[in-house]
């Protein structure tokens, strides 16, 4: 009887051991806790960054994690490792900048991403910034739409995205995108839209973008995935959960986003 209520607490001890080890690496809990965040200061090297805003209702998940941290930061760790396997970037592999819209850094930055935007919500400062940043030459990468109605949850989905959008850029208009275009070809050569997997979303995805001057023959300002999110597939890299063939390509679409915004 000793024996097992020893061996009971010290199950008990090391569960409690593993949730403060994730407590404290992560900082989640209930309410919209967000993670801890340790930016690196801007030195001329690559730094992937990652947008924050506040995060509507109905857009928080387990241990109330806010929308816009989904994947954060094993993600987008996982694949700047990959770029500066493949060219000579020199990104900071480990450090990923979490950035509001309207913070000054962000124009230090040539791409930022943004993600689970069916709950990104914005005010007129952030859009404001956003609409500079555009202007300036920045490129946003948006991932990670999810239908109205998924899992149950009727919050999110197309439409408020689509309205801040149109705070950002007013008029701006999204087209579909197919593989003519360069950001397909700016490293790997994707000919082809059906190899991109789906991590949890029904149907095909849509990959669509925004233009400057809404002329398609100008440079690409916004690329969108949507009804999909590619960065599940950087995020799972590592544990064995998916196809390796699928997180392939999952990976060769974001060189090649990455590759698009640094030289155009």
């Amino acid at each position: 009887m000793r024996r097992s209520l020893l061996s009971a607490a010290g199950v008990l001890l090391v569960a409690m051991a593993a949730l403060a080890q994730r407590r404290e690496l992560f900082d989640f809990g209930f309410g919209g806790r967000e993670p801890a965040i340790h930016n690196v200061p801007y030195d001329g090297q690559f730094t992937f960054v990652r947008v924050k805003y506040d995060t509507a209702p109905g857009g928080f998940w387990a241990g109330g994690r806010p929308s816009w941290v989904h994947g954060y930061p094993i993600a987008e760790q996982n694949l700047m490792r990959i770029m500066n396997d493949i060219s000579f970037l020199g990104a900071h592999s480990d450090e990923v900048n979490v950035l509001s819209l309207d913070d000054p850094e962000l124009g230090k930055y040539p791409i930022a991403y943004i993600i689970e935007v069916g709950w990104w919500t914005l005010n007129d400062r952030e859009a404001a910034a956003l609409r500079a940043y555009i202007q300036k030459g920045g490129f946003v990468i948006v991932d990670d739409f999810k239908m109205i109605g998924w899992r149950g949850n009727e919050t999110g989905g197309w439409e408020p995205f689509a309205a801040n959008l149109n705070r950002v850029l007013p008029g701006a208009q999204v087209v579909d995108i197919d593989t003519s275009h360069p950001v397909f070809h700016s490293f790997f050569e994707i000919n082809t839209l059906e190899n991109f997997p789906q991590a949890y979303n029904s149907g095909s995805p849509f990959f669509r973008g925004v233009f400057e001057d809404n002329d398609p023959t100008k440079r690409l300002v916004m690329i969108i995935n949507y009804n999909t999110d590619i960065s599940q597939y950087w995020e799972w890299s590592g544990r064995g959960l998916r196809p390796v063939d699928d997180t392939n390509e999952a990976y060769k679409l974001g060189v090649n986003y990455l590759m698009y915004g640094m030289t155009h």
